[in-house]
């Protein structure tokens, strides 16, 4: 069994993987002497890059999200989101909506979802095997999130030609359009009204029917504006961001043979490898939302005032060098502590992660029992991609085996 890989496979193995950052460095550090950076918005921020600040604002609740959410606040995106979204939530109103959620959607909770997920991969497969140019992307990769979503939730894959284009649009946060990102943004957001309202109908037995029913369980019960920002946090990520992070986790092996067949040998190192491709895998072209200090704190890049702007830079501290050595190396062998920050860390830390990892781990494993020749037949700099603030990704994976 193969233990390691050789030659080292690195992340500029991976032609486009990486993208330019959303800010401008500024020249003269904040007061405290922390390092800035100009967010899009206009607003300085001050920028935290080592594994052991971002982690500590992470997960300190003292760092604000709520006052970035305003008109005009300090923002990477060109307009603000409704207040219930749990990510705009500060403390105590978010651990009430969290705690409403938790179970569901931990790793026991998406357990039970495996069973769909292997079914909607059997069928996919069946369909890439009839085509006569295979595009993984198109026909596996791009229906298996959405479809599996629509399971969870419980409403009818009929609908997903009414709401996903314009869930791509949101997640892609484009600037030069904002009332266009904005139609579509409230597409979405009374698709998922009419759900929770019962205006368009849902199975009784997926989430939403089952949220609805268990409003009462939160102390007050949720209201429909909080039952329709936690889902539509749900509607979009656990679709499109897992979508975005699946295809080029996949992406990455096809254009690294060495990691493919590393894979194909050894379909038990599919956890670890799929951890370490999270770890340098940026979701799009940013990895935190802004927060503001409620107190002063020191770090190791200086003290942070009260009142400033922090973006605590999670793609950056996943490649620290002093938490993980060689950090380009994508090392499947790496040990597994510290824990990347992905998927954020505290209050904040994304509800859809144990969903992410369930599909992405097990669609990996079947593309390796499966199509264990399986190789790009495109030239990687020729394809074409999504590029957003909130989601990058390629937009097809001609392939062959």
């Amino acid at each position: 069994m193969t233990t390691s890989l050789e030659p080292k496979v690195t992340v500029a193995d991976v032609p486009r993987l990486d993208a330019g950052p959303e800010y401008l460095p500024l020249p003269e550090p904040s007061a405290g002497g922390v390092p800035r950076v100009r967010l899009p918005s206009g607003h300085a921020a001050l920028h935290l890059t080592r594994y052991r600040d971002v982690h500590r604002v992470l997960a300190d609740n003292s760092f604000g999200r709520t006052v970035t959410n305003v008109e005009d606040g300090p923002s990477f995106l060109p307009t603000i989101m409704p207040k219930e979204l749990l990510l705009n939530l500060d403390v105590p109103h978010h651990a009430r909506m969290r705690g409403f959620v938790t179970a569901d959607y931990s790793a026991a909770g998406v357990e039970r979802l495996r069973p769909v997920v292997d079914e909607v991969i059997d069928r996919r497969f069946a369909a890439l095997r009839r085509q006569d140019r295979p595009d993984l992307f198109a026909t596996v990769l791009d229906p298996l999130p959405v479809t599996v979503n629509c399971r969870f939730l419980g409403i009818p894959e009929t609908d997903v030609p009414h709401f996903r284009p314009s869930s791509r649009i949101v997640q892609m946060a484009p600037d030069h359009d904002v009332p266009g990102l904005l139609d579509h943004f409230w597409t979405v957001y009374h698709y998922v009204t009419d759900l929770v309202t019962g205006a368009r109908p849902t199975d009784p037995d997926g989430l939403i029917g089952r949220f609805v029913a268990g409003r009462d369980r939160a102390e007050p019960p949720l209201s429909d504006e909080e039952l329709v920002g936690i889902l539509l946090g749900s509607l979009l990520g656990a679709d499109q961001n897992v979508l975005s992070v699946l295809t080029k986790a996949v992406y990455t092996l096809l254009c690294a043979p060495a990691l493919w067949r590393r894979l194909v040998d050894d379909p038990a190192v599919a956890p670890r490898l799929v951890e370490e491709l999270l770890r340098l895998i940026p979701l799009g072209t940013i990895s935190t939302f802004p927060r503001v200090a409620t107190r002063d704190v020191e770090t190791g890049a200086g003290v942070i005032r009260e009142g400033e702007v922090v973006y605590a830079d999670a793609f950056a501290a996943n490649r620290d060098p002093d938490v993980f050595p060689d950090p380009l190396a994508i090392d499947p062998d790496r040990p597994a502590n510290p824990r990347h920050l992905q998927f954020g860390y505290g209050m904040h830390h994304c509800m859809g992660a144990a969903l992410a990892r369930t599909e992405i781990t097990a669609l990996l494993v079947r593309l390796a029992e499966e199509f264990p020749g399986l190789a790009l037949d495109a030239d990687p700099a020729a394809l074409p991609w999504d590029h957003g603030r909130l989601l990058r990704r390629p937009t097809a994976l001609p392939v062959r085996w």
